[in-house]
């Protein structure tokens, strides 16, 4: 059995504050004995299906020729059955320090794919750098919080060269499919190779650190892994999840023309039906279509399995027609042919869903109503596999009460207002948008009904009066005076006396 001098950690451990200079981990990463041999090795593990899982710098080994290596596949664990010293290590695919947020619960949040990787290679790559692992200090939940719930990001060392800042950032996308390939950050660190490396001196970039905000829509990792060809049907891009199209004048067409073959942001000429001549598209904004396919198309699975769940998201459809699907339930993604599945309506980001009327027992757990029925959430993000986050609006919690659940796609079902009959069932769903309504309904009502009250009070008492008034009329008064003082009889009756 061959052995080794240490590994990368190793050496960083012996170093001054723990950490590397930019040269040498530019020596690591991207010399033919260093980083590009083992970016290499990653990628054809990828090709042959094989993910590694916990890359991290106590796993890049390094023999008595300052080689590095690729070590600790979790071998022990899954092929010797040597049982891990923590029972929930089991249950996770690498080390939480550097494990992607779809490695903490692979059949919920997943799948994982050779994407996943690029988190753990980008988090190894911070190390290297500031010495210091990402998220150290915190403990295993802690972490899953930081990661899993609240998808930050590990923070990126100040002073690095753009292309790879750009690439780390991408390896840290929550969405893995915007995060970069291997083959994406070779060329990367092979690109800023000279802008930094110079032979004997040294850079120490672990100071300052800068915290880079998510990206929406689409990545240029994610653009990059199908480039359109010459003959291919074509439709207007989606955003993730989304109703709009990104060009609404390209609805259908096919590519005639392509001005830069090899750029990713070029233009190509489309061929599109009822118009003379071609026209001229960036090619960002639309997406190859296959046997009436397209990546992040909604699917189902002609022939359901009752291994897992059968509606899911399609992350690749290749031109002979070969698919891969992100579904619910399966750590890793389904692979087959587009004869296999259909294509169904999708959930949209914002829609409000409920939960079917013949499930008794949800899968994921699902709030209530006060009054005891199911509540209805609307959709604030979709998982690769087609796991929905649903937020409750109309549910008022206090303290740490959670108000973020996940919903399985095949148990709940979309509410509209046209979806809704009647105008209960109408005021129930505004209730829906936020937990005050109600309050500022109840108030409404009972200040409506305090006007209502005043004034039907003003009323009542003007007629009252009115009543009363008429009624003195009645017994003898006459514009206010008593209708027996008569002035004029009284003076005559008085004259008549006198005499």
């Amino acid at each position: 059995m061959r052995s080794y001098e240490g590994s990368v950690g190793d050496k960083m451990a012996r170093l001054k504050r723990g950490k590397l200079q930019l040269p040498d981990v530019l020596r690591m990463l991207m010399s033919y004995r260093y980083g590009i041999e083992l970016a290499k090795v990653i990628q054809e593990l990828h090709s042959m299906n094989v993910l590694v899982l916990n890359l991290k710098p106590t796993n890049f080994l390094l023999n008595e020729h300052d080689e590095v290596f690729l070590g600790d596949f979790g071998i022990p664990f899954l092929l010797l059955g040597v049982q891990p010293p923590d029972s929930d290590l089991a249950l996770r695919r690498g080390t939480p320090n550097y494990m992607a947020p779809e490695q903490w619960e692979p059949e919920v949040r997943g799948p994982i794919t050779c994407e996943t990787d690029a988190w753990g290679f980008g988090c190894s790559i911070i190390e290297m750098l500031t010495g210091v692992q990402p998220w150290f200090g915190k403990s295993v939940h802690d972490i899953y919080r930081s990661v899993v719930i609240n998808q930050e990001k590990p923070q990126l060392p100040g002073g690095l060269p753009t292309a790879i800042e750009n690439v780390l950032n991408g390896c840290f996308e929550y969405d893995l499919r915007n995060r970069p390939l291997m083959v994406d950050i070779l060329q990367a660190f092979e690109s800023s190779k000279n802008a930094v490396y110079s032979e004997g001196e040294g850079s120490d970039i672990g100071g300052t650190l800068s915290d880079k905000s998510k990206t929406c829509g689409f990545t240029t990792w994610f653009l990059s892994k199908d480039l359109l060809q010459v003959g291919d049907t074509i439709r207007s891009r989606k955003m993730f999840n989304s109703r709009n199209s990104q060009d609404l004048a390209v609805l259908e067409g096919s590519v005639v023309g392509l001005e830069k073959d090899t750029d990713r942001d070029g233009f190509v000429l489309v061929r599109v039906p009822n118009l003379r001549s071609p026209l001229r598209v960036n090619a960002s904004t639309i997406e190859r279509v296959t046997c009436g396919l397209a990546t992040g198309d909604w699917v189902r699975l002609v022939n359901e399995s009752k291994n897992h769940f059968s509606v899911g998201i399609l992350h690749s459809v290749q031109r002979d027609g070969s698919i891969t699907v992100g579904i619910l339930g399966l750590e890793t993604l389904w692979t087959g042919h587009s004869s296999e599945v259909e294509k169904v309506d999708p959930y949209l980001l914002g829609q409000f869903v409920q939960l079917k009327s013949n499930v008794e027992t949800p899968r994921f757990e699902w709030p209530k109503k006060w009054g005891g029925g199911w509540a209805t959430g609307r959709i604030s993000q979709i998982l690769p596999n087609g796991c929905l986050v649903v937020q409750f609006p109309g549910r008022l919690v206090f303290s740490d009460e959670p108000n973020t659940f996940l919903a399985d796609p095949d148990e709940v079902i979309e509410v509209s207002f046209d979806t809704c009959p009647g105008i209960i069932k109408k005021y129930q769903h505004l209730e829906d948008f936020h937990w005050c309504i109600r309050p500022l309904s109840i108030a409404f009502s009972l200040l409506t009904a305090a006007k209502l009250g005043v004034s039907v009070g003003k009323c009542i008492n003007a007629k009252l009066k009115k009543d009363s008034k008429d009624h003195r009329t009645k017994d003898g008064e006459v514009g206010g005076k008593p209708a027996w003082l008569r002035p004029n009889i009284l003076f005559k009756e008085g004259a008549a006396t006198a005499r």
